[in-house]
């Protein structure tokens, strides 16, 4: 054996296999190659056909390499294992070298580094304890199929277990308490607080020894929540898409309301041409009138002509194509009188009815208004009261007072009446002003709001 000191370290190291077979070093000193142990995770390996120990022969620390190497995800461990044995013996008389006794004590000590190293991974009581303190372990049949515990004083007792397994709840089972068991009917999880032999059905719930058991792990509740959630989610996600849906109708509508109301303003272009053509019927009638007045002349005329004819004449023309004949032995005048034209009748103002779009159908929610029937009625042409002329009147608007009509003045944007009534419109709202005040406004719908009151009217 060599001579050098025995320091002062711990007597066990440990790698992970990442060298691969190593070498894996460790720096406590050894005597011989037997005094260490090699392990590889839990396996403990063996001298030679695991691995081989080199040891320096003036230090006394060294290596061990593996035969195989290892894996980045082994565990090498080296500790020290000394045999606890004495081989040599001093008598009396007899030789005492140094090199002998320096062996037996670097041995001893190395024994002492091998304990300490082997207490260091124990259970024990801190150095601040109470000097009363018993760090003893229970008897074992005592402590058997228990927990560790400690009791008031901090010293180890046996605890009672966690629970034992039972597995499925059934009738005529001899059940020990903390055993636990599940009830198959809702999965639920019960640990026994009573001895008993099991009688009745499941549920566990029901069973008249239900207050023999502890409700442990509630799955019937857990599985209900978890259906909660998911009904929740679902709810949240239909809610989403009922929102998207109705955004889209809502857009829709717009686009739809656009087209209604661009369909109305050239329903009003054709309501202006059918009044332009009424005024037009009711020119022609006046004409008609003016001939019929003519014609009566014609024939008032050929009336007094007839007065002077003479008994001596048998035949005479009266005006035009038709013959006057006078019977002189009888006494019987026959005249040829033209017919005189019949005075046309006025033309009847025809009504020129606009028949605004039907609004379309609302989107799923609120329905959308039907449109209304926009009907523009043509004045009724009277016998012979021609309308004003249109030359020179283009922008205005036809006025009467009960015996005449006229054309007004319109402003633009706005249409004023000389009885101080106006209406003015701003935006998609039509607000009606009399005598400069405000006394109601129409929104696009057709909705009248009174704004103030009126106290006089004036002549329209």
């Amino acid at each position: 054996m060599a001579d050098y000191p025995i320091s002062n370290v711990a007597r066990r190291v440990v790698y992970t296999g990442s060298a691969g077979a190593g070498p894996y070093a460790f720096e406590f000193e050894v005597l011989i190659n037997t005094d260490i142990n090699v392990y590889q995770d839990d396996v403990l390996l063996t001298l030679t056909t695991d691995y081989t120990v080199a040891i320096s022969s003036t230090l006394g620390t060294g290596s061990i390499t593996l035969v195989v190497a290892a894996a980045d995800t082994n565990r090498i461990t080296i500790v020290g294992s000394r045999a606890i044995e004495r081989t040599t013996d001093f008598t009396t008389g007899g030789d005492f070298f140094a090199n002998t006794l320096n062996d037996e004590m670097d041995s001893q000590t190395i024994l002492v580094q091998q304990v300490a190293e082997s207490a260091e991974r124990s259970i024990k009581a801190p150095l601040t304890d109470p000097t009363t303190i018993n760090m003893t372990l229970p008897i074992n049949t005592s402590r058997a199929g228990k927990t560790l515990a400690f009791d008031a004083n901090g010293d180890p007792v046996p605890g009672d277990p966690i629970g034992n397994w039972r597995g499925n709840w059934a009738a005529g089972i001899s059940f020990q308490n903390r055993d636990i068991v599940k009830d198959t009917t809702n999965s639920n999880v019960y640990l026994a607080t009573t001895a008993h032999v099991s009688s009745g059905a499941l549920p566990i719930s029901t069973n008249t020894d239900v207050a023999k058991w502890s409700l442990v792990v509630d799955a019937a509740a857990a599985g209900a929540a978890q259906a909660a959630a998911e009904a929740a989610q679902a709810a949240a996600e239909t809610a989403e898409t009922n929102a998207e849906t109705a955004e889209t109708n809502a857009e829709t509508a717009e686009t739809n309301a656009a087209s209604s109301a661009s369909t109305a303003t050239t329903q009003a272009g054709i309501a202006t041409t059918k009044a332009s053509e009424a005024s037009a019927s009711a020119s022609g009638a006046s004409t008609s009138a003016s001939t019929a007045t003519t014609q009566a002349g014609i024939a008032t005329t050929k009336a007094s002509e007839i007065t002077t004819l003479t008994t001596s004449t048998s035949t005479v023309s009266v005006g035009g194509s038709a013959t006057s004949s006078y019977d002189s032995g009888t006494g019987v005048l026959s005249l040829g009188l033209p017919t005189g034209a019949t005075g046309a009748t006025g033309a009847t103002g025809a009504d020129s009815t606009v028949v605004g779009p039907t609004g379309p159908t609302g989107p799923t929610g609120p329905t959308g208004p039907t449109g209304a029937d926009s009907t523009v009625v043509g004045p009724a042409g009277a016998d012979g009261d021609a309308l004003p002329s249109q030359t020179s009147n283009a922008g205005k608007f036809l006025t009467t007072n009960g015996t005449a009509t006229s054309w007004g003045v319109s402003s633009a944007g706005s249409i004023t009446n000389a009885g101080g009534w106006n209406v003015t419109p701003s935006g998609t709202t039509l607000y009606f002003n009399y005598a400069g005040t405000n006394v109601g406004k129409m929104d696009s719908s057709g909705n009248f709001t009174v704004i103030g009151s009126v106290t006089s009217f004036g002549t329209v």
